[in-house]
């Protein structure tokens, strides 16, 4: 599959490396679906998305319209098939625990 067909990624994992790629993901205009086992994981990380953005919103890097474009492009979700399910990506960031 050709990059430019991408249009929708699926990130297993919202930790710190599947909230960042998530972002960055969605600030680029994928369609993202992050997908956790914990519905509060979740909420975290979009929380922390929201945070970082805010950031970038202060310190004038973005504008609120990027902003809610944004967080438009996130859906989340603990149900993994429905997650994948429409996926041209799929980046597991989910961690090794052992």
């Amino acid at each position: 599959m050709a990059i430019e067909n991408i249009k929708n990624i699926s990130i297993i994992g919202a930790g710190a490396m599947g909230h960042g790629i998530t972002q960055i993901s969605a600030e680029t205009g994928y369609k993202v679906t992050l997908i956790d086992i914990e519905e509060d994981i979740l909420e975290e990380a979009i929380e922390n998305i929201e945070w970082s953005l805010n950031k970038f919103l202060e310190k004038n890097k973005i504008t609120e319209e990027e902003k809610e474009k944004t967080l438009s492009n996130i859906e989340t979700t603990t149900d993994q098939d429905k997650g994948v399910s429409n996926a041209d990506l799929v980046i597991e960031a989910a961690p090794e625990k052992m």
